[in-house]
């Protein structure tokens, strides 16, 4: 079947409602990442303008290339399935646009050809792990991020969340951000043994992935930088309070501060830093256009992402409310008490309902009279 995406008609093969297949996959649900991806790419090259060449690692079907391709990036695409291989050339070929098509394993390629790469984007089935060590050790510039095993990042999965990114995830209610943070951390810990340096300047999780794009900088010092923004989240199970603790060794508390119970648990090493830059989202979102057919979704998210506070996990507000047994008052009303109380306040990307704040528990519940 034919699918239009942006700029760029492709076919791509029919998916079964079910299970896996043999035909190329296709994420007909990856639509928002793909606009978003352009979107970005776009914005990114207006930031480094010397930046041209772009590297699908993982490409499927080549949608996410051939897109690239048509916004003006000098593209290459790489699978080790022939099928994919053939099907990405046809689509190139179909939307007249030029691009090179390796049939080869991406980290092969990578690894020959050295920093040949602007941009690399790795979208895989599964764990981007097992090709982040290339992508680090030979990309110029940027690179670009999905997970979709969410399960094992946030911890609903926790042994091969361990297995897998070499940290403790836990499954808590901000789970979505427990994910994106035990990745990043995975990422720039791998990135730092190149001697590199990450900045995440885009991230998002939506439809059960996790998607980041991330910046870097060849340098020894910025690498051990980003390593300073590591660190661990300290958790109850009990009462839902938190705390962050910064470096590589945990100290957890053997009781919770607020409620003192012995329900602590740790999560960790992750990122603890801020996981966008409020400019280069508001770039991203000038670089929208209505051919997208997420345009509109993208941008509701990328607004609400830019007004999002830096604090290292979030609440739900409904979660809050279920605890004190008492009914949740509007979104609206409930920020602004916390803000009048003193406190920095923003809704999350996260969920309806979900908020930052830097306040503590025992702050929020001080100011709605729950202390």
């Amino acid at each position: 079947m034919n699918r239009t995406e942006g700029q760029v008609t492709v076919a791509v093969p029919e998916q079964p409602d079910a299970g896996r297949s043999d035909a190329v996959f296709f994420n007909t649900d990856q639509e928002l990442n793909r606009d978003i991806t352009i979107a970005a790419l776009t914005a990114y090259r207006e930031r480094e303008p010397r930046v041209g060449t772009y590297l699908d690692a993982t490409a499927a079907s080549g949608i996410r290339g051939v897109r690239a391709a048509a916004a003006g990036w000098d593209v290459s695409l790489a699978d080790v399935d022939p099928d994919a291989v053939d099907l990405a050339r046809e689509n190139l070929a179909t939307n007249d646009l030029d691009g090179t098509v390796y049939h080869r394993d991406a980290n092969a390629l990578l690894h020959d050809q050295g920093t040949l790469f602007d941009v690399v984007d790795l979208d895989p089935f599964g764990s981007p792990i097992p090709f982040a060590d290339a992508a680090f050790a030979n990309a110029r510039n940027l690179v670009a991020v999905t997970a979709t095993d969410t399960a094992p990042l946030c911890g609903a999965h926790f042994e091969s969340g361990v297995r897998r990114y070499s940290a403790v995830p836990r499954n808590t209610e901000y789970h979505a951000e427990m994910g994106l943070r035990i990745l990043l951390g995975a990422l720039a810990r791998t990135a730092a043994r190149y001697d590199v340096g990450v900045t995440p300047i885009l991230s998002h999780v939506s439809d059960h992935y996790v998607r980041t794009y991330l910046e870097l900088s060849h340098r020894a010092t910025d690498a051990n930088a980003a390593i300073d923004e590591l660190g661990f989240v300290h958790h109850c199970r009990n009462c839902n309070a938190r705390e962050t603790e910064s470096g590589l060794i945990s100290h957890p508390p053997e009781t919770c501060p607020h409620c003192g119970s012995d329900a602590v648990v740790t999560a960790g090493p992750l990122w603890l830093g801020p996981t966008h830059e409020d400019d280069f989202v508001g770039a991203t979102i000038a670089a929208l256009d209505e051919s997208m057919g997420t345009a509109t979704r993208a941008e509701r998210l990328l607004d609400r992402l830019q007004s999002e506070l830096a604090t290292p996990t979030h609440y739900d507000q409904h979660g809050l409310y279920r605890r004190w047994n008492e009914p949740a008052i509007g979104m609206d009303e409930f920020l602004e008490t916390l803000r009048a109380a003193g406190h920095a306040a923003s809704r999350t990307h996260y969920g309806g309902t979900t908020f930052k704040t830097d306040a503590t528990l025992a702050e929020i519940e001080a100011a709605f009279g729950m202390a």
